[in-house]
């Protein structure tokens, strides 16, 4: 069971941005499966990221996406990044412009942390298309 103080009004806000991100199907298996152990680091960082820096009105959230991309891709977390491509995607960065933010940071970055950003970029991209292809052949069924 979730501790009461999920309902304080800054994990609320925090819980909201974090799903609209990241996926509210995400955030709950992660709250979920959280123990005495983990449930600090989803409090802490569910209230921080998200109700006080993603929510802060000082640049646009499409604009933090460029900003979690380049510095995800410089320290290389994988899983991570993989997660945030999706997110820059709902938050309305375009493929090419996810594609360009990570080639420059192949200046920046390297060129082996690029790549292997690159290459993370092209499996959530053919994950998204083939769920959409599943989607559409599913609904052609039902006819």
């Amino acid at each position: 069971m979730r501790p009461a103080f999920t309902k304080e009004p800054l994990f609320k806000k925090g819980l909201k941005i974090r799903k609209q991100l990241l996926g509210s199907r995400y955030v709950e298996q992660r709250l979920d499966s959280a123990d005495e152990y983990t449930w600090p680091f989803e409090e802490l960082a569910t209230k921080t990221a998200w109700g006080m820096v993603w929510s802060r009105p000082g640049l646009p959230r499409k604009v933090r996406s460029f900003l979690n991309l380049a510095a995800l891709t410089a320290m290389n977390m994988r899983h991570e990044l993989r997660l945030h491509i999706r997110s820059a995607l709902r938050n309305g960065l375009t493929r090419k412009e996810i594609a360009e933010a990570l080639l420059h940071c192949a200046i920046y970055c390297g060129y082996p942390k690029a790549v292997d950003a690159l290459r993370l970029m092209r499996e959530v991209f053919d994950e998204i298309d083939a769920g959409q292809r599943r989607g559409a052949a599913g609904k052609g069924k039902g006819r």
